[in-house]
C-alpha cells in the first residue's frame, strides 16, 4: 500500500472550496494507493473551513496564514509520518483530465531519483481564449512557462515524503516554491545544482485563473519579483554561513515569524540595484529574438514599471510577508 497525503493549501476560497473538493474527490487513485485529502486553510477570514466540511473534506483550520508557514505544518506536523508521497496543491487551480492525480502519484512513485515532480501550469485563456486586451497581455507575459521542467510549479507538484521532510522554510516567503526549487537542487545549499532532481509529467496539466485587469496582472508580477529579491537574499544569507551551519539557520528562520524581516533589513538595500537586482529589469530582453524585438520591448516596459514598484514597496517594508 503506498501511502499518499494530498494538502489543499486554501486561503480565503470560500467561493470555489466546495468544486475544488468536489473535483478532488472525483479523482480515483491508482489501485493500491491510500490517498488522503486535507484542505489546509489558512489564515482564512471567510467561511472556507465550514464549506470544506460540508463538501466533505478533512480540513486543518490554521489561525495563522502564508504559505510558507502552511508548508512547513502540512509537511512536519499534519501528514502522516508514514506517508510516502506528499502532493501540494492550491484551492484555486482546476484539473481537466478525471486521472491526474493518478498519473502525477503513479509517475512520480515510479522514478524513485525524483525529489520534485510538477503538472505544468497553463492560463485559463490558453483554452478558452482572451477576451480583454489586459488578459492577451497575460498571456503573452507566460513565455516563463516554458521552463516548467525545471522549475518547481507551487499550485502543483508531488514530492517523496522523506525527501520534503528534509526541508523547512522561512516563515512569511513570497514566493516559496523558487525557494523550495533552490533547495532541491543544490541539497540545502550544501552543493552543486542537480536538475536531475527535478522534472514535470508529460501531458499533465491544470489550469489556473489569468489576471482579468491590468493592476491584477501588475500587482501579481509585483509578488514574484519581490519574493525573487527575498529569495536572493535569503541565499546569499545561508551561503556566507559555515556548510554545517544552513540547515541550522532555516529551521530557526521557519520558527520565528520576524526572523526574515531581520535578515532582509540586514541585507538589503544592496549597492548598485538598491532592493531588486537588475536581472528582474532586464531578462526579457537577454531573451528576446530578433523578430520578435517590439513585444520585447512592450515587455521590458510593463517589467520597468513593476521593477520601480518593487523598490518602492520594498522600501516601504512590503517584503517578508507580503500576500
Amino acid at each position: 500500500m503506498l501511502r499518499v497525503d494530498l494538502g489543499v493549501f486554501a486561503h480565503d476560497e470560500a467561493a470555489g472550496i466546495a468544486a475544488m473538493v468536489a473535483g478532488l474527490r472525483a479523482q480515483v487513485p491508482p489501485p493500491g494507493v491510500d490517498l488522503r485529502l486535507l484542505v489546509l486553510a489558512n489564515g482564512c477570514r471567510d467561511d472556507t473551513v465550514a464549506r470544506a466540511r460540508a463538501a466533505g473534506a478533512e480540513v486543518a483550520d490554521l489561525p495563522q496564514g502564508g504559505k510558507s508557514r502552511t508548508w512547513n505544518r502540512f509537511v512536519h506536523d499534519l501528514s502522516r509520518p508514514e506517508a510516502d508521497l506528499l502532493v501540494f496543491c492550491d484551492a484555486d487551480i482546476c484539473l481537466p483530465e478525471p486521472d491526474a492525480l493518478a498519473r502525477l502519484i503513479t509517475a512520480l512513485a515510479a522514478r524513485p531519483a525524483l525529489w520534485v515532480l510538477s503538472s505544468q501550469p497553463v492560463k485559463d485563456t490558453a483554452v478558452r481564449g482572451a477576451r480583454t486586451w489586459a488578459e492577451q497581455l497575460a498571456l503573452k507575459a507566460s513565455g516563463g512557462l516554458d521552463d516548467w521542467k525545471t522549475a518547481i510549479c507551487g499550485q502543483l507538484y508531488a514530492m517523496p515524503g522523506r525527501r520534503a521532510r528534509a526541508f523547512r522554510l522561512p516563515i512569511g516567503l513570497p514566493v516559496e516554491d523558487g525557494f523550495l526549487r533552490a533547495m532541491v537542487l543544490t541539497d540545502g545549499l550544501r552543493g552543486p545544482e542537480d536538475f536531475s532532481r527535478i522534472d514535470g509529467l508529460d501531458g499533465l496539466r491544470h489550469l489556473y485563473a489569468s489576471e482579468v485587469s491590468l493592476q491584477g496582472l501588475i500587482r501579481h508580477q509585483e509578488r514574484i519579483v519581490i519574493g525573487s529579491a527575498i529569495n536572493a537574499a535569503l541565499f546569499a544569507q545561508l551561503g556566507a554561513l559555515p556548510e554545517e551551519e544552513r540547515l541550522a539557520e532555516l529551521g530557526r528562520l521557519s520558527c520565528d515569524g520576524t526572523a526574515l524581516g531581520r535578515v532582509l533589513a540586514a541585507r538589503l538595500p544592496r549597492a548598485p540595484f538598491g532592493y531588486v537586482p537588475y536581472h528582474f529589469l532586464v531578462k526579457r530582453l537577454g531573451r528576446a529574438r530578433l523578430s520578435r524585438l517590439p513585444v520585447a520591448l512592450m515587455g521590458f516596459g510593463f517589467d520597468a514599471i513593476v521593477y520601480v514598484r518593487a523598490q518602492i514597496r520594498m522600501h516601504r517594508g512590503a517584503g517578508a510577508g507580503f500576500w
